[in-house]
């Protein structure tokens, strides 16, 4: 899968509709990263739950790619954080082996909410 594939699949789930959320956070210092974390729940798509497996790997290995944009990678993260599945998991773990700098927080966070949902 290719970052413009990704794109137009996340298109189609958007078609979809979101997830609906409330959320918010208070502007605190030393905490951007967790703050664009929660805001970025309103990336997932409405049926975020039925991504295929198959997918799910494909987004993972998008995620390696170091030539990925970070804007796409956020996303990935957000519904990798949310799929309760093995695949999202190991993606999650081994992307925060090495995780891009600007994205290590958000990386972090991902993965910390996929092993609840994974838990369960």
């Amino acid at each position: 899968m290719t970052e413009k594939e990704f794109w137009l699949f996340m298109q189609k789930s958007y078609d979809k509709g979101r997830i609906p959320m409330v959320s918010g956070y208070v502007d605190s210092e030393g905490l951007e990263g967790a703050n664009k974390y929660i805001g970025g729940h309103a990336l997932l798509p409405a049926d975020y739950e039925s991504i295929p497996k198959v997918f799910v790997m494909e987004f993972g290995k998008l995620l390696m790619d170091r030539a990925i944009a970070i804007k796409t990678k956020e996303v990935i993260l957000m519904i990798l954080a949310h799929h309760a599945s093995k695949e999202a998991l190991n993606a999650l773990k081994a992307y925060n082996k090495n995780p891009d700098e600007e994205l290590t927080i958000f990386a972090e966070l991902a993965l910390q909410e996929c092993e609840m949902w994974n838990e369960e």
